[in-house]
């Protein structure tokens, strides 16, 4: 290879890691503010009557949702990641016996879907060039908590309590996404 060669490619791989670096500076500021966007948006849902509470269950939240951990940044893209997947799959299910709006709700997809898209690139190189620690083995853990969220909602027939507990879970769940957007520093 020239010597020209070679510089072109360290530029370029410098570039891409500046790149990469920004691109967490600038996704911590667009992952707080729709954070919140997500958090006003399911508190404008009914909130969960008292005799809901009744039916409520343990879910089986992730260890890693319980206790503030050390996130790498890496780890918790990927975490994000999976959880903005697993709430946006959950509130594409049939919940007409709620009464929600399906303005806020379509309000909602549309925030979620805009997180995971900036989200993804980064997501991708991640995966691609295996640069995490416990990312690989938290997201098993959310995807059996997000099935045990569907499986109650299936088994309660998605009526409008087991909406209101599932709801209240995805507000504790953006409260756990706030705190981890806190490890995407450069």
């Amino acid at each position: 290879m020239t010597y020209w060669c070679l510089l072109q490619m360290a530029l370029l791989l410098c570039f891409s890691t500046t790149a990469l670096s920004m691109n967490y500076s600038l996704l911590r500021l667009q992952q707080r503010r729709s954070d919140t966007v997500c958090q006003k948006l399911l508190r404008q849902l009914p909130s969960t009557p008292q005799h809901c509470l009744e039916v409520r269950m343990d879910f089986q939240v992730p260890e890693e949702m319980r206790q503030a951990q050390q996130f790498r940044k890496e780890d918790a893209v990927l975490v994000i990641y999976e959880m903005l997947q697993q709430i946006f799959g959950i509130l594409t299910r049939d919940f007409s016996s709620t009464g929600w709006s399906e303005t806020i709700v379509e309000d909602l997809l549309v925030e979620l879907q805009g997180q995971m898209d900036h989200l993804e690139p980064i997501q991708k190189e991640i995966m691609q060039k295996k640069n995490f620690t416990m990312g690989d083995m938290t997201v098993p853990h959310l995807k059996k908590y997000y099935l045990n969220l569907v499986e109650y909602l299936k088994s309660k027939d998605y009526n409008s309590c087991a909406w209101a507990v599932v709801r209240a879970e995805m507000l504790r769940n953006f409260s756990f996404l706030k705190s981890l957007t806190g490890y995407l520093r450069d």
